[in-house]
């Protein structure tokens, strides 16, 4: 989930990648741009194993929580950025399902003689004094059709 905030946040496509040996790699910008995010504290010689690892050919935009370095620009294949605060409260931390919380639904008013239907919603037919409630219709929605 954070990654896939990251990735969108500045500008990446999400897309990580199955290779283990390329665990640095959760999105791209372009063929040679990538994306690395991690809630870890990078320090200069973990730094230093993903910058040989990403390769010379390549530059990785490294999104961390924190970075201890006396030069962030000590590497020429990467960029370090801590991730925002913003994003890192967003997330959901020590839970392996997302479900989505919902405050409230809304309300429908059965009364209402759309039926609550939404603006753009077609109406429905309304049945002559002949047509029973039981049997469907051919312009029914809720109609099993066979064919």
């Amino acid at each position: 989930m954070l990654a896939e905030a990251m990735c969108k946040h500045m500008g990446f496509t999400y897309a990580p990648s199955q290779d283990p040996a390329e665990y640095w790699n959760h999105g791209f910008s372009s063929e040679r741009d990538f994306i690395f995010v991690t809630t870890n504290a990078l320090t200069h010689k973990m730094l230093e194993a993903i910058s040989y690892d990403v390769g010379p050919d390549r530059h990785l935009l490294v999104c961390c929580k924190a970075f201890n370095t006396e030069r962030p620009d000590a590497f020429e294949n990467l960029t370090l950025r801590k991730i925002p605060h913003a994003i890192l409260d967003t997330c959901e931390w020590g839970r392996d399902d997302y479900s989505l919380r919902i405050a409230s639904l809304p309300v429908v008013d059965r009364d209402d003689p759309d039926g609550g239907a939404e603006p753009d919603a077609k109406p429905k037919k309304k049945r002559s004094k002949g047509e029973s409630q039981d049997e469907p219709t051919l312009f029914d929605e809720a109609a099993d059709v066979e064919g």
